[in-house]
């Protein structure tokens, strides 16, 4: 399914996480999306960094050969090096959980490299203890600036998503870390913003710093939301990063986890909803939302 946009559509391999990961790629493919966002989690994901990390060689073989069966593009790669945002940070006041996440990242990168990903999205550390939020991203912006000229040398973008828990909460923050560590993106993800009660306007400051976008319905103390519950105004945004000439993807990135509620949505319905939306969007039309059963027969 295509647009006649440069802004192409990209789904969440970890929309579908009780799938074998053939099946949700055949799936998203099924479902009319050129790229795929594949989820690497440390010990909770179809692709995890710690086998990668055991031998690199074999997995990206075997997951290129599935991108090809499944006829998919990499759109991103998301990389979490840890259960929580502390272990293995990359803003971890411990140098030896710094350097093993660096060292898990490293191998990573060669994946990503293997199977041609244009990037890689990671959390950008935590708070810890009582130190101010100025020390927390300092520390941050040195090792992902490390990370963004590892990753150059293969044309590969470095991404940060803003996030609860992180030290990157809030749009103010972010912005901050993207202007102390130059070549560092942005994945925009509104949701966790929107779920604080921020006004979504807030991050339109970081429309320009966007490698990649994520979207999902939320709402004021709903991180996860159902399409007639959405408050965010994607048509809006969409034409916002048009104008910004934004080039990459636009991926849906329905979720299923014990977390901020999100195991409460029927993540198919919710991602052909969105899709749909973005669609009709990127193609200057309305979109009328679907109401009830319509059979294509």
């Amino acid at each position: 399914m295509s647009t006649p946009n440069t802004i192409r559509l990209g789904c969440a391999d970890f929309t579908w996480p009780l799938l074998p990961h053939r099946d949700a790629l055949s799936l998203i493919h099924l479902l009319g999306f050129q790229g795929v966002d594949l989820g690497m989690f440390f010990e909770r994901s179809h692709l995890r960094p710690e086998n990668v990390q055991e031998d690199t060689s074999y997995w990206a073989g075997l997951v290129r050969e599935r991108l090809d069966q499944a006829q998919l593009e990499v759109a991103d790669l998301y990389f979490a090096p840890s259960m929580d945002l502390a272990t293995r940070g990359a803003n971890n006041p411990d140098l030896a959980e710094v350097e093993a996440g660096h060292e898990m990242f490293l191998s990573v990168l060669d994946f990503a490299r293997r199977i041609q990903a244009p990037g890689i999205t990671m959390n950008s550390g935590m708070d810890y203890g009582d130190e101010s939020r100025s020390q927390s991203l300092s520390r941050s912006a040195s090792e992902l600036a490390r990370r963004v000229d590892a990753a150059g040398q293969y044309g590969i973008e470095i991404r940060v998503e803003g996030s609860v828990g992180s030290n990157t909460d809030s749009p103010e923050s972010l912005g901050e870390l993207m202007v102390s560590t130059p070549g560092l993106r942005v994945t925009l993800d509104y949701s966790h913003f929107v779920y604080q009660g921020r006004q979504e306007s807030e991050a339109d400051c970081l429309i320009e710093y966007t490698g990649h976008f994520q979207c999902r319905g939320a709402a004021p103390g709903v991180m996860q939301a159902r399409y007639e519950e959405n408050t965010i105004d994607f048509p809006r945004i969409i034409r916002g990063l048009q104008d910004s000439d934004y080039a990459g993807y636009f991926s849906l990135e329905y979720v299923w986890v014990d977390i901020w509620g999100c195991n409460q949505t029927e993540n198919t319905m919710e991602t052909v909803q969105f899709r749909d939306l973005a669609i009709a969007t990127l193609e200057g039309r309305e979109y009328t939302p679907v109401v009830g059963p319509q059979y294509d027969i």
